[in-house]
């Protein structure tokens, strides 16, 4: 697997805190929900034993292929690979004849080879179609979305996806756009659409972002809408859990706060948040159901963020996987 990790642009973020996180065991069952180009994957192969199994999933058929590549070249019978969503976990693990594992990674977002290949539409920064779609044999492309969508609609997924100020104004700009063009004709590339949105940004703001592309928010709501991300997120989540065994790990890497809100929020309630309590010392009540004790969350290093600009954002949170889903079982020590 290490020529995965090889790959030019492609480089995992907080690869050996994930991998530590996990408490790998030797003859462990693990999966890799975001199997990219193998870089978390080859890091969990390295530290599991001939009886351990890996099981990687990846909705991108880019990212699949090139792990079936290195399966066949290697022969790894500890590892397999499928083409599915988070949402399809469950399936995947029924389909491998899986029933629990001993931990789950989840590395989310948008891959380096993604956003460095512009024929997939995810860049402002180079031109290519406008499509942005992670699995594009599945779903609409950014194109033929914003060519159908009324106004309000992309004004709402550009404010709640993209935390855009002025997703009113760069709405109303792109229906303007497409009211100008032939039918379905506007917006085929990603550079007419970074093009719009700056212009609309720049004349409407009077303190621009240092740093940041102003179309950078528009891009991420867009993309994020598109495959459906969050709601994917909110699934696996709940997969993940109920198919970990005590003691079993769950490691998610998120990119921005939209999606480690829902992380955060997901091992605050599994671990006890909105569960009965004493009403006097406030402590939680025996029987209580909770299923997790959350560990550690984990920011990227100075030297990881210098040579790797995309890290900089990325929040690591780890929870642990109670022996009785029952309060009074050990809780591993608390993380914010």
């Amino acid at each position: 697997m290490d020529a995965m990790n090889a790959e030019p642009g492609h480089l995992p973020v907080l690869l050996e805190e994930a991998v530590m996180a996990l408490r790998i065991r030797a003859d462990g069952v693990y999966v890799d929900g975001t199997f990219g180009r193998g870089g978390h994957s080859a890091a969990i192969l390295a530290r599991l034993g001939r009886a351990g199994r890996l099981l990687a999933i990846d909705r991108d058929p880019e990212a699949v292929a090139a792990a079936r590549r290195w399966q066949e070249e290697t022969g790894d019978a500890r590892f397999s690979i499928a083409h599915a969503r988070f949402s399809e976990l469950g399936d995947v693990l029924d389909d491998q004849g899986v029933a629990a594992v001993d931990g789950v990674l989840l590395d989310l977002g948008v891959s380096s080879p993604q956003l460095d290949d512009p024929s997939r539409g995810f860049s402002f920064r180079a031109d290519g179609p406008l499509d942005m779609r992670m699995d594009p044999t599945r779903g609409m492309s950014a194109s033929e979305w914003l060519n159908k969508a009324s106004e309000d609609e992309i004004a709402e997924v550009v404010r709640d996806y993209g935390e855009e100020r002025f997703a009113v104004p760069i709405a109303k700009a792109i229906v303007a756009r497409r009211g100008d063009a032939d039918a379905g004709a506007a917006f085929q590339t990603t550079g007419e659409l970074a093009r719009l949105v700056a212009g609309v940004v720049r004349r409407r703001s009077k303190r621009p972002e240092v740093g940041k592309d102003p179309a950078t928010r528009t891009f991420q709501a867009l993309r994020i809408f598109l495959n459906q991300e969050l709601e994917e997120l909110a699934g696996v989540l709940n997969t993940a859990v109920d198919r970990l065994r005590p003691e079993g790990r769950l490691a998610v890497i998120s990119f921005h706060s939209l999606e480690d809100r829902i992380v955060k929020r997901f091992i605050a309630r599994e671990s006890g948040r909105d569960a009965p309590r004493d009403p006097v010392r406030g402590t939680l009540l025996p029987g209580a159901p909770i299923r997790l004790a959350p560990v550690a969350r984990v920011l990227p290093g100075p030297l990881e963020t210098g040579g790797n600009p995309r890290a900089r954002s990325a929040v690591l949170r780890v929870a642990e996987r109670l022996d009785d889903g029952l309060a009074g079982s050990p809780v591993a020590t608390g993380a914010q």
